[in-house]
């Protein structure tokens, strides 16, 4: 008994001794710099934590590539990107207490893969690496002059092409010679779906400029060498500037967190992806420390991220950017808001039958037992009640039943929405740089306190926008204490994607907004707003907002394009403090 009682005691010593250890990828079969597939030993490496309960995962400095052929699959339901079958490198299910320490390494992904999907994951540090992709999911041409026909242009080798049928599309430019089939080619094809002329010099989207439309590709000629002809006589651009062909589809965020809570990520350079970078959705207490979106060094490349830098959707606890810089991605840096489902029948006094209405939203399953859900208008996003979930039976991605603990007001009808009516994010945006990316700067959406401060943008719409709708996107807003204090706002709205450096977008009907104030509680102090486009704010049905104590000065450094704009334009709103003009 003696000798059974030390036994133990030396196997619980080395229990003890392995949980809270240190893995090293490299003692799982990965080397750095050989560019030879990671991703077995990272699956491998992360069954090793979970067996020996480390919670530290390092990588020796170095690149390490990812192909998904060996990677693990998961249907994944990604607000605001597309849902799938996605191949995941660094599938982190269910785990918890866990830090991913790249020491500084390079992630290299190849086609079709999620670099980091976290589902049901608990207290998460990834930190000090790169993530990129040898073949982005855009393309980049460089302009060299118009036509009667249309533009033409000139492709790098980093954007194989060809012109299949007289139309120009994109691939691996790794034809492995299988045969063709009736379904698909043997090379992988990167789609486009939109158009943008970037300035060369300036490394942004160039002034004006607007997006053109290709959803079903473009008739191209080659004219020798990577030359080509795109066939579209509409399409301008400057010569010498870059045309970025968008991609057409979020199919590969670098970043996927459901449903988990506790997630950091520190030191991390998103140089591209296929998707958002960071989309987080139902999680909550998320922090980004000194995260930068920005092109790859020594790539030439104009964009770095083909969506959104970030996006929360109906999350909780605390959301933090700090010290994070958010350039060149093809949307905005944030997003942050929750969720509407559209009621579209009342099938009892206690029932509804409701539909998630975005295509991207479909399978985002918010409504839980025991939650209240806000009642809403949909013309004029106008609250008038709350009810408490008793079931929810989901029948399919799209539509679900809701009966509720007592009956529904009279007033529910179709067309109405419903959304959480608790658990929203505090949210504290600290000392980033915003700029030179498509679009807005910040979306802001969450109904607890925001504070939005010492940082900087350059942005070619409205540097911060106050979202929400019940009518197309379907994205719940309407915040009620924001503080935006001590930033620097730098020639904003040199682009086409808004009417002030501050804005409200929200999508209310015009015939509801005298009764409308979706928008509450907003300081706006002791900010700087250099601009050569005079409109500081565009606002309507907001209750209480106050600007105060901001420096004003003008710029010349864009053409003025509405030189005697007014710079506050408020209507439909009340107790609202602006300075005498």
């Amino acid at each position: 008994m003696k000798k059974l009682m030390v036994l133990m005691l030396a196997l619980a010593a080395a229990a003890g001794a392995r949980a809270g250890g240190v893995v090293s990828v490299a003692d799982c079969g990965a080397r750095a710099d050989d560019q030879s597939d990671s991703t077995p030993a990272v699956r491998a490496a992360l069954e090793k934590c979970r067996a020996t309960r480390a919670t530290k995962l390092v990588f020796p400095a170095g690149r390490y590539d990812f192909w998904p052929d060996l990677a693990q699959e998961k249907y994944c339901y990604i607000s605001n990107n597309d849902e799938g079958l996605k191949r995941i490198a660094f599938p982190l299910l269910e785990v918890e207490n866990l830090e991913i320490d790249g020491q500084g390494a390079r992630f290299v992904f190849h086609g079709q893969i999620c670099p980091f999907v976290l589902d049901h994951a608990r207290n998460i540090v990834l930190k000090n690496f790169s993530i990129d992709w040898v073949r982005t999911f855009h393309s980049e041409a460089q302009v060299l002059g118009a036509c009667a026909e249309g533009l033409d242009v000139e492709f790098s080798a980093a954007f194989p092409y060809d012109i299949r049928n007289g139309v120009l599309r994109f691939t691996d430019g790794k034809p492995d010679g299988a045969p063709q089939t009736t379904v698909k080619g043997a090379e992988v094809e990167y789609p486009y779906g939109s158009l943008l002329e970037f300035d060369v010099q300036k490394r942004e989207t160039a002034f004006q400029a607007h997006d053109y439309w290709a959803r079903g590709g473009i008739a191209a000629q080659p004219l020798g060498g990577r030359k080509v002809r795109l066939l579209m006589p509409k399409l301008k651009a400057t010569p010498g500037n870059i045309l970025v062909f968008g991609a057409a589809t979020r199919e590969f965020p670098a970043f996927t967190v459901s449903d988990s809570a506790g997630v950091t990520l520190s030191g991390v350079d998103l140089f591209h992806c296929g998707g958002m970078g960071v989309i987080a959705q139902r999680s909550r207490d998320l922090t980004l420390d000194r995260v930068r979106v920005t092109p790859a060094p020594g790539s030439g490349r104009v964009v770095s991220l083909t969506a959104d830098a970030t996006h929360f959707v109906n999350c909780a606890g605390k959301i933090t950017l700090r010290d994070c810089l958010f350039e060149n991605q093809k949307d905005d840096a944030t997003n942050i808001h929750g969720i509407y489902v559209r009621v579209m029948q009342r099938t009892a006094p206690d029932t509804v039958l409701v539909k998630l209405v975005h295509p991207q939203q479909a399978g985002f399953d918010f409504i839980q037992p025991g939650m209240k859900l806000e009642l809403v208008h949909g013309p004029s996003v106008v609250t008038y009640g709350e009810a408490a979930v008793k079931t929810v039976e989901r029948l399919n991605k799209e539509f679900s039943r809701v009966t509720f603990a007592a009956p529904l007001p009279a007033e529910l009808v179709e067309g109405d929405a419903l959304a959480s009516a608790e658990a929203y994010p505090e949210v504290r945006i600290e000392r980033c740089t915003i700029r030179n990316n498509r679009a807005r700067g910040i979306l802001l959406g969450s109904r607890a306190k925001m504070v939005i401060e010492d940082n900087l943008f350059h942005t070619p719409g409205a540097a911060i926008l106050f979202e929400g709708d019940a009518r197309f996107w379907y994205e719940q807003a309407g915040v009620r204490d924001v503080v935006i204090r001590r930033n620097r706002f730098e020639n904003c709205n040199f682009g086409v994607w808004g009417n002030a450096c501050i804005q409200v977008g929200s999508g209310i009907a015009k015939e509801c907004r005298a009764a409308s104030r979706y928008n509450r509680g907003i300081v706006i102090e002791d900010n700087v707003f250099r601009v050569f486009d005079p409109r500081l704010l565009n606002l309507y049905c907001v209750d209480g907002l106050v600007f105060r104590n901001n420096k004003i000065e003008k710029s010349t450094d864009y053409p003025a394009q509405h030189p005697d704009a007014k710079p506050f334009s408020v209507t439909d709103s009340d107790h609202v403090s602006l300075p005498a003009e």
